[in-house]
Formats: structure tokens, sequence, C-alpha cells
């Protein structure tokens, strides 16, 4: 059953669906398809009667094309509407076209999705829109080289990649290591037309070199921007041509055909896809940032790669380290280079990743809610990353700290 969260609670009670849609075949379908999903659906086939109900759903899906009045009136009737105040409105047209999305968004939408309809990612949208959810997947959680092993089978060997979707639709790549392939992969197989924003921490190759194998970027109607910091001599747009300069990789930039842009970000506060991101500078060879993310009262950080240092050893920077504190203060969930055991980093002193217990008082510092140490060492086993896991709640309890840790495996999805 599909159940609605208020404030951090559940209502134990199926969502409430509204559709409309003067196709009677489609307006089935699509009921049926939402009520076998869980969802408490009625359906009608125009705005006026949309407008006639007395009972608030708790989310509208919408067709654009309808006589007398369209999905685009009806948005805005809606959201004038007291009864549908608080309602969501998912609108759903066989119209792709960027005129008509952002017509619906103006008036009122929170999503546009085009048809014909996947009735499972229509649902996961609806209940995300519904429960304010933010959705982090992990797609590759290694470092430094994919550890394909038969001792690398729980938390997997893909590189470094994580997605943060937003109520709204907004969808968030980090890094574009060996996992962002899977990635592409999944949202291929919805069928339907994909946007987002690809931040790039820093161009090394586990963090940028599995770009040329996201296949969406190659389907017209896909829209992408890619962000990322700028390297002496080298903007964003270079250094992605660089390894696709038909030596390196045989396919070029110009052979992608969905609508790319690029930006080079630094230190910094910006507004990307309609949403607070926040950047810090890291310490790693090179320039590589950290990001930020704030949505509705909540964060998600993602610090990789970076080097915290201990005091004892050379080119530690408590600066450093206090600002990473400040930037990082509160957050919700904070996913992060652990890259070392204690005992293995004084092997590593320079090397631009950081180790277990440095990364626990990072977090108790900083007051992190939850932390997912990531980027593991690809000579590290699965078991290997049990103990490190282990040893950071050993850390955080020596501290009588509040933080949660986690060790995300590939293939996980954490809600916040």
């Amino acid at each position: 059953m599909c159940t609605q969260r208020l404030f951090g609670g559940t209502v134990d009670r199926p969502a409430r669906i509204l559709v409309v849609d003067d196709d009677p075949t489609l307006r089935l379908l699509i009921q049926l398809g939402l009520e076998q999903a869980g969802f408490e659906v009625t359906a009608v086939s125009s705005g006026k009667r949309a407008l006639a109900e007395t009972t608030p759903p708790d989310a509208v899906v919408v067709d654009l094309m309808m006589p007398g009045m369209d999905g685009v009136e009806l948005c805005r009737q809606l959201r004038a509407h007291p009864v549908f105040h608080e309602t969501r409105i998912v609108v759903a047209s066989a119209k792709a076209y960027e005129t008509d999305r952002r017509a619906a968004l103006a008036a009122g939408a929170d999503v546009y999705r085009t048809k014909p309809v996947n009735l499972p990612e229509l649902s996961d949208t609806l209940m995300r829109l519904i429960e304010d959810r933010i959705d982090v997947g992990f797609w590759g959680v290694r470092g430094t080289l994919p550890a394909p092993s038969k001792a690398a089978i729980r938390y997997g060997g893909n590189t470094s990649c994580v997605t943060v979707e937003l109520p709204r639709g907004q969808r968030f790549i980090f890094d574009a290591g060996s996992g962002i392939r899977a990635l592409g992969g999944h949202l291929m197989a919805t069928g339907t037309r994909h946007a987002g924003a690809i931040l790039i921490t820093h161009p090394h190759w586990d963090h940028l070199n599995a770009l040329p194998f996201f296949a969406p970027l190659y389907v017209p109607g896909n829209q992408y921007q890619i962000c990322g910091p700028a390297q002496p001599g080298a903007r964003m747009r270079d250094l992605v041509a660089a390894q696709m300069d038909g030596r390196f990789f045989p396919i070029t930039p110009l052979e992608f055909g969905a609508d790319i842009t690029y930006t080079d970000l630094r230190e910094g506060k910006y507004r990307i896809l309609d949403t607070e991101v926040a950047t810090i500078l890291l310490m790693h060879p090179g320039t590589c940032l950290g990001y930020k993310l704030t949505y509705g009262g909540r964060s998600v950080a993602y610090i990789t790669d970076q080097e915290l240092g201990q005091p004892d050893l050379p080119g530690h920077s408590q600066s450093y380290v206090d600002n990473l504190v400040r930037f990082l203060h509160g957050v919700d969930l904070l996913i992060t280079d652990t890259t070392y055991t204690d005992a293995e980093y004084p092997s590593k002193v320079g090397w631009g990743h950081s180790s277990v217990s440095q990364v626990a008082r990072l977090a108790h510092r900083a007051s992190v809610k939850t932390l997912c140490i990531a980027h593991h060492d690809p000579s590290q086993t699965d078991d290997d990353i049990d103990a490190k896991l282990a040893d950071c709640r050993a850390a955080l309890s020596l501290l009588d700290s509040k933080v949660t840790a986690l060790a995300p495996a590939e293939g996980d999805l954490m809600r916040i």
C-alpha cells in the first residue's frame, strides 16, 4: 500500500490520486496501473469535473490537450483553489515541447512527464512528491580503479557515482566513475526523456572517465548540464573533450545527441536546477570540489576526494579541517572519502585521501546526522569495508557522538 508521510510520520491510508484525462483508454490505463501500485484513484474526463471534487487528493495527474479547459489552465485553477492548496500536480502529456513544459510548470505543475506513461516511474514520482522525499542512490562506491572480484560482491566494484533526486524530479549525478554506466542503463529502461546535472568533483579518471558510457547523453531530447572545476588551462568542456578526442576514445562529444551545457565552478554558492548548491575546495592534487545540496531544510554533502590528515604527520592543515567542519555543519547526509584504515594511512600521507578515524572526527565535529563512508581502496575486500565501518562506529562511540555511520553498497537507495 502506498501510504502518505506527513511531517516525518506516516498516515496509514492509501495516497489519494486524481487522474484527469479526456482519453478514456489512457485514463483507465493510468487508473488501473496506479491502483495496482496501491493508490486510491479517482479518474475524471475534464478539468471542470476535477475542480468539483470536494475531498482533496494528495496528487493530481493532468493531461494537457483537453477540450473546454486545457491542462495548463487546470493547473492554474488547481493552484488557486483552497481545496487543492497542498495537492501535488504531475502533468502527463504527449506534447514533448519545451514551451509546453515551461508553461505547465509556470502554471503550478510540480513535474512534467511525457506520454506514453511509464507507470512504475509515475508511481515513484507521485510518492516522492507526496512524501517530499529526497532519494540518494549509490551506483559506485570504490575509488581509484574498478575492483571486480569475488571479494567485492556485496559492496560492488564500480567507481564513484551517486545520484540525488529531489521531489520535483531534479536529478543530480555526482561524479562519472564506472557506476554511471549502470545508472544510464537504468534511466534508458524507463523509456522517457531525461534531464539533470552531472557534478564532477575533479577530472581524475575514476571520477570522469566513464562519462562517455552514460547512454542518455546520446539521446536527442535529453538535457544535461555538466558542471565541475576548471583546471589550469582547461575548462570543463575541454576536460570532457580531451578524453574523447578520437584517440583515447573512438566517439567524440560531437556525437552527443542530448542538449549538453557546460558550467565551470569555483568555491561558492550556485543555483543549479533551481536548487541551492554550495561548493568547497578540497585538499587533493589538482583543483577538486566538494558539494553540498540543500532542499526543503535538508542537505546532502558529497565530499570526495580529500585528505584530512592528522596533526602528528606532515601536510596537515588545521585551518582546512576547520573550514570543512563549518561547511558541513548539521548536514543530514555526508558521503565522504574514507579510503584508508588508520593503519594504512601513515604510508599514504600526501596521496589525497582520508582514513577512518579522521572521517569520524570530522563528522562528529560537524554534527552530521548520517555519515556514509565511500571511495574504498580497490585492494579492500567486502570484509575489509565491514571492518572499516566497525572501526568508524567504534571511533564515534569513543567520541560519544550522535552520528550514525553507514557503508552504502552499490545499488543501495537511501531516503531522507
